[in-house]
């Protein structure tokens, strides 16, 4: 029996489920980048961004290739340029309506209180 595709979702945005890897994926949106690169942009140990990297490399996200004694890694498809845009939208949208509330809050409890 196959996997259902809400499964199969759910895997695929937990395998987004980590600052490091979103980090990684939107460096990888703009170009490829060898891992000496990513090391300088993310600032975290070689031992775990080797270790998100083949989580994403297991997920076929993104593709590695060796040229000397770098290594590359770059996206496997653009679209998850185009989700990782699409997330960013949200969340803006999300932040600005938190935003309008606290600024309501804010207003409500600057005014006097009127007794009932």
């Amino acid at each position: 029996m196959s996997t259902p595709l809400y499964q199969l979702k759910a895997e695929f945005f937990k395998t987004l489920g980590h600052p490091v890897r979103i980090r990684v994926l939107e460096l990888l949106s703009t170009r490829e980048h060898a891992v000496s690169e990513m090391l300088a942009e993310i600032g975290v140990e070689p031992a775990h961004l080797s270790q998100q990297l083949a989580v994403l490399r297991r997920s076929n996200l993104v593709v590695a290739r060796r040229e000397g004694s770098g290594v590359y890694y770059s996206l496997t498809d653009p679209q998850v340029s185009e989700l990782l845009a699409v997330a960013r939208g949200i969340l803006s949208g999300v932040l600005a309506g938190q935003a309008e509330l606290l600024a309501d809050l804010r207003a409500t409890t600057s005014e006097p209180s009127t007794p009932a």
